[in-house]
């Protein structure tokens, strides 16, 4: 199945759902944010073999080119639709190892979680989503020239898959404005991904009904091998760090 056509089909579910009509008013938010990533894994594309990833937020941002982050939210009194987009283009120096003298990998990352998820307990919800994740990468690996002179590998390769996932969220509130909430997704299940996971945590507050903001920690690790020789792709890269949110909800 194309990824644009799971995605469609993930919609009109949203759309259909003829509980939307039962559950009185809903609410909508709208939360754009900031992660401070960590990246850390290995990354090949074709017959390259997979090198080394290790960045911080330091690194990152100095190689970053440009990025955006935004979470929307639709949801009533049992249930719960939201998309997340998060999109990364940015450079990331390869580290040195055995014949390999340095090096460069860019890497263009859009992951794209559409999720429905039903209220079980005043504070609990489950439900599942689709992931979009397309990656654009290339490669230039410098090498070291054992009988002759140093020399460079490259390469470049986009890719694009769905993940499915299982998404469990907890929400609990504590006195009258601050509020604790935990999230965690698991797919991939060797439909996309071999495996994907994420977990995120925040500490938020809500000075008025309608805006909140929130702090927390957020790690997505994903595991993904596919192809042969010229088109396989390696990613197995895991991207965490603090996350500060902006949320306005009408």
């Amino acid at each position: 199945m194309k990824p644009w056509t799971a995605i469609s089909w993930l919609l009109l579910a949203v759309v259909a759902d003829p509980a939307h009509a039962q559950d009185g008013r809903w609410q909508f938010l709208l939360e754009p944010y900031v992660m401070l990533p960590n990246m850390k894994g290995e990354t090949g594309i074709g017959n390259l073999a997979p090198v080394k990833v290790d960045q911080d937020p330091q690194d990152i941002f100095d190689n970053l080119q440009i990025g955006a982050m935004l979470f929307l939210e639709a949801r009533s009194d049992t249930w719960a639709f939201s998309s997340d987009v998060l999109f990364m283009d940015l450079e990331a120096d390869i580290e040195p190892a055995t014949l390999i003298t340095g090096g460069e990998v860019g890497v263009s990352q859009l992951g794209w979680e559409l999720a429905a998820m039903r209220r079980l307990a005043p504070w609990f919800e489950l439900g599942v989503g689709a992931t979009y994740n397309r990656i654009d990468a290339d490669v230039d690996i410098d090498v070291l020239g054992i009988f002759g002179p140093n020399y460079t590998l490259s390469g470049g390769l986009t890719e694009e898959w769905i993940d499915p996932t299982v998404v469990a969220r907890a929400t609990l509130p504590f006195g009258d404005r601050w509020f604790l909430q935990a999230r965690a997704n698991l797919g991939g299940f060797g439909i996309g991904s071999e495996l994907m996971w994420q977990l995120q945590a925040d500490v938020g507050y809500r000075p008025s009904d309608r805006w909140r903001f929130s702090f927390g920690y957020r790690v997505i690790d994903i595991d993904y091998d596919q192809g042969r020789d010229a088109g396989r792709l390696v990613y197995d890269i895991r991207t965490f760090g603090p996350v500060l949110r902006l949320g306005y909800s009408f």
